[in-house]
């Protein structure tokens, strides 16, 4: 069994410890000194889902301060209570069979844990990000596609895509399906919404909505490589006229992807301007998926079974 000893902590090391976190807390605000919330769009949200995200955020570290700092404030009091000088605190270290302790010990962990689990079923299902939002107007739908080092994404409602840039109506919901034509990468708004994993023959899909008409940055967040760094794009959440120019200068500035095109749009690239496809092949999307599709393997007839039969 092992026993705290009084005195373990010495005036002059207590005062050292005390420098120390001075140094350390000051180290601290001077870097935060510069930070703004508009440089950590986590915490400042243009959308309800990544407003939703954010409360979650706030609600799991206040959980977290229960424990954390009842500890912090009980470190610094027995470090106080049993210093050097102190010659005058009782030291009873046998506290064997304290209900009270017990109580603290086993209740108190229960409930955080039961709190918790409550919190992960009711937030898995409410930030499902597969669920279409509630919105008088429907979703604009839109198609994105990984490659190297860039994001392509096709518009079906009008029959144009872009690299490297997204835009849609502020007012609608945007729905964005989700697939790679490479390595495992993952798309993130961090302004409207969390990532999912963008995976070859697969598909994803996130539900992301803007408070109103604004550009926000969006990237590849899981390493794919040596572009990996420079895989980034806007998102501009456009009013319904900013939206129709954009969608006429698409259409203007654009070429048809081709196989021939998008071939060459498949290879690897690092920095890509963003650029604009009037049009684009029917089911492109599905195309690519089905490059990725498992070859069935064909089922042999057994002559054998029908010679017995017979």
């Amino acid at each position: 069994m092992i026993e705290v000893i009084p005195g373990w902590v010495r005036s002059g090391d207590s005062r050292f410890v005390s420098a120390r976190f001075s140094i350390i807390s000051i180290f601290l605000l001077l870097l935060l000194n510069g930070c703004t919330l508009s440089d950590a769009p986590v915490l400042s949200p243009k959308g309800p889902v990544a407003l939703a995200e954010r409360d979650l955020l706030f609600t799991a570290f206040g959980l977290m301060m229960i424990v954390a700092i009842p500890a912090i404030l009980l470190t610094l009091y027995f470090a106080w209570r049993y210093r050097g000088s102190n010659e005058t605190s009782t030291y009873t270290p046998n506290w064997e069979g304290s209900w009270k302790i017990e109580t603290v010990v086993w209740l108190v962990p229960a409930v955080i844990i039961v709190a918790l689990g409550t919190l992960v079923w009711t937030s898995t299902h409410k930030l499902d990000p597969y669920k279409a939002l509630v919105s008088d107007k429907p979703a604009f739908k839109v198609q994105a596609i990984a490659l190297d080092w860039k994001w392509l994404f096709l518009y079906p409602e009008l029959g144009l895509a872009s690299v490297n840039e997204l835009a849609f109506p502020a007012d609608r919901p945007v729905s964005i399906e989700i697939t790679s034509d490479t390595v495992m990468n993952s798309l993130m708004i961090p302004a409207l919404g969390g990532q999912i994993y963008a995976m070859a023959g697969m598909r994803s899909e996130i539900n992301l909505m803007a408070d109103g008409p604004g550009v926000f940055m969006g990237r590849n967040t899981m390493y794919s490589g040596d572009g990996f760094s420079d895989q980034h794009f806007k998102a501009h959440a456009l009013s319904e006229a900013d939206f129709q120019a954009w969608q006429g200068k698409a259409s203007d500035m654009g070429k048809a992807l081709d196989a021939g095109v998008y071939a060459e749009l498949h290879k690897q690239s690092i920095a890509d301007p963003v650029s604009y496809f009037s049009s684009y092949e029917t089911d492109l999307f599905r195309t690519i998926m089905k490059k990725y599709a498992p070859v069935s393997t064909p089922h042999h007839h057994d002559s054998s079974k029908e010679e017995g039969a017979s």
